[in-house]
């Protein structure tokens, strides 16, 4: 017994190997220029947004308060991704060691989870808006809207606690490989050589109240106000409302669903490569487009920044 307890500690993992989105030399290259510059453009346009926000009082109101909170959400969560995928790029597979694995997987997680919960305060806010205008001050005051975002950026820390201290608790007995370009919940469960039971049901549930949670939210909240600007009297109030809640619905369809298919299944997965280009997605592509969707296209933010654009050329 006590043999088998030395062999175990002998053999306990202390670090991985990620092998990156692709294997394939001349492939790398190129798509290390793609999507450094995807990386970059990403920052670039959060940083904006956040500026924009910050310095014209006329946008000083509950949607952008969320936007902002959105967008600094956004550079933190692909600068917690991108640098791995980028290395992993740049020299192929590399070993990140087990403390430094799970530092990502806290980080991830807890991002996440705090855009799934903020998403949903978003599409509350527009509800209150479109369909509560008369009550939208008292509803959307700030002492409110303060609340739901330190809810989502503490409701993630929550949920990160215990997802990644039931992972890190788990053996890890080799091999060591993690068919991935971060350090991601199911790659891991692969890799334990224990009993997952518990931690696979600790993933679901938790995935359960956050992202079916979140989601139920953003679907009545988008569901009430296309009931409500169907009854919008102007053909123009009704165009102009479905176009922006139509590009809103994107977002929110392309990132939940790729987040639910990989988290909320009470099982590993398997099929590792569906995993990677889904994970490109929510953790490349929404952070990239939500900037473009929800604000640069919103007149408000295009009069800012053009007068940031005058102040600037002065």
């Amino acid at each position: 017994m006590e043999l088998s307890l030395e062999l175990a500690n002998m053999t306990r993992v202390e670090e991985f190997i990620l092998l990156g989105l692709s294997a394939k030399v001349g492939i790398r290259d190129a798509l290390f220029v793609v999507f450094l510059a995807l990386y970059l453009l990403t920052l670039l346009e959060n940083s904006l947004i956040i500026y924009l926000i910050g310095s014209h009082r006329e946008l000083h109101k509950p949607m952008y308060f969320f936007l902002g909170n959105l967008s600094c959400l956004e550079m933190c969560y692909v600068s917690v991704t991108m640098p791995s995928l980028l290395v992993g790029l740049w020299t192929g597979p590399y070993r990140v060691p087990f403390t430094a694995c799970m530092t990502q997987l806290f980080f991830f997680i807890s991002l996440i989870c705090t855009e799934c919960t903020l998403l949903a305060s978003m599409a509350y806010d527009r509800y209150v808006a479109i369909c509560r205008p008369l009550h939208y001050s008292l509803l959307m005051r700030p002492q409110v809207c303060q609340a739901l975002a330190l809810s989502s950026w503490l409701g993630g820390l929550v949920v990160s606690v215990a997802k990644t201290t039931c992972i890190a608790s788990l053996s890890y007995c080799g091999p060591n490989v993690l068919n991935h370009f971060f350090c991601d919940v199911s790659p891991l469960l692969n890799l334990s050589c224990t009993h997952v039971a518990l931690t696979e049901l600790v993933d679901f549930i938790s995935a359960i109240i956050i992202l079916w949670g979140s989601l139920l939210i953003a679907m009545a909240s988008y569901a009430a106000i296309g009931r409500a600007v169907l009854h919008m009297p102007s053909a123009a109030a009704r165009h102009k409302a479905f176009s922006t809640c139509a590009s809103h619905l994107v977002v929110v369809g392309i990132f939940y669903s790729a987040t639910i298919f990989i988290y909320a299944r009470p099982s590993r997965i398997e099929a590792m490569d569906l995993n990677k280009v889904l994970s490109v997605i929510y953790t490349v592509v929404t952070p990239m487009c939500n900037p473009v969707i929800y604000c640069l296209r919103n007149k408000e933010v295009q009069v800012a920044f053009q007068k940031t654009l005058h102040w600037s050329s002065r």
